[in-house]
């Protein structure tokens, strides 16, 4: 799992409750096992602080250094933003009550083009309603080994799933390169087996077995995960979480997203 304490980089320093990147310190917390939250930047310029994302983490000088923290962090959130930038998109997916939307399964982003992107970008915007949907953010060994975990015991039975099983119980899990099979056998046989409710049930145990990131979303917060890498024990994957039994007509803020390596 990244770890942000070990091998920083010459342009990035961390103490308990701040981190430098460039020239720029900024208030930091660490209030889930994995990941970093950014609260804002110290002692800046009024007019960089709105939008500090843009303005600081990746102006020219400083982004490099922070797509590395991202990859070292594998999710970073970054709190207070005010943006007006055009880049973002909206996020697509629509979930009903009897029917689960692509988006509420864990995925990585891109996975349909020739190279997934690097790192995705997951905002809700300031202009936004508050949002009871949760996004869980978790790491893709763990996703794989908590969804073949929390499976039921009449669904383990298949002799590879439980092969599977019993290989991520006992830490010693096939080759990384098989685990978008596994997972992709393991999400299909739940969409097969279960109604929406029960399986929103599943992808909720699924989240508390991984130990998910899914903290209450804040207006102007944006999520940046490591989506894509050389060594894919180190992405992220997502989903959006119902946290309750879905309701029809839930009013909700809006999410956008960008891949913001590639796209900025």
């Amino acid at each position: 799992m990244p770890n942000s304490n070990n091998h920083l980089d010459s342009d990035t320093f961390s103490e308990k409750n701040r981190i430098r990147i460039g020239e720029v310190e900024f208030a930091i917390q660490r209030p889930h096992r994995f990941g970093l939250v950014i609260s804002g930047p110290i002692d800046v310029e009024a007019d960089l602080v709105a939008d500090y994302l843009h303005k600081i983490l990746l102006s020219s000088s400083n982004r490099d250094a922070f797509f590395e923290l991202i990859s070292r962090e594998g999710l970073v959130v970054c709190r207070n933003v005010s943006s007006e930038a055009k880049s973002y998109r909206s996020v697509r997916g629509k979930s009903s009550t009897g029917r689960l939307s692509q988006a509420e399964y864990f995925h990585h982003d891109g996975c349909s083009c020739p190279q997934k992107p690097r790192i995705n970008e997951i905002r809700l915007p300031m202009t936004s309603l508050d949002r009871s949907v949760a996004t869980a953010v978790a790491p893709f060994g763990d996703v794989v080994c908590a969804q073949l975990q929390a499976l039921p015991e009449r669904l383990l039975c298949e002799e590879s799933i439980l092969e599977y099983y019993h290989a991520f119980q006992n830490n010693t899990p096939p080759p990384v390169n098989e685990w978008d099979r596994i997972q992709g056998r393991v999400t299909r046989l739940v969409r097969r087996e279960m109604d929406a409710e029960s399986a929103r049930d599943y992808f909720r145990h699924v989240d508390r077995l991984a130990h998910a990131f899914d903290l209450p979303w804040q207006i102007g917060e944006s999520r940046l995960m490591l989506n894509d890498d050389a060594d894919l024990t180190k992405t992220m994957q997502h989903r959006r979480a119902y946290q309750r039994r879905k309701t029809q007509n839930e009013v909700n803020g809006s999410l956008v997203k960008r891949w913001t390596a590639e796209e900025i």
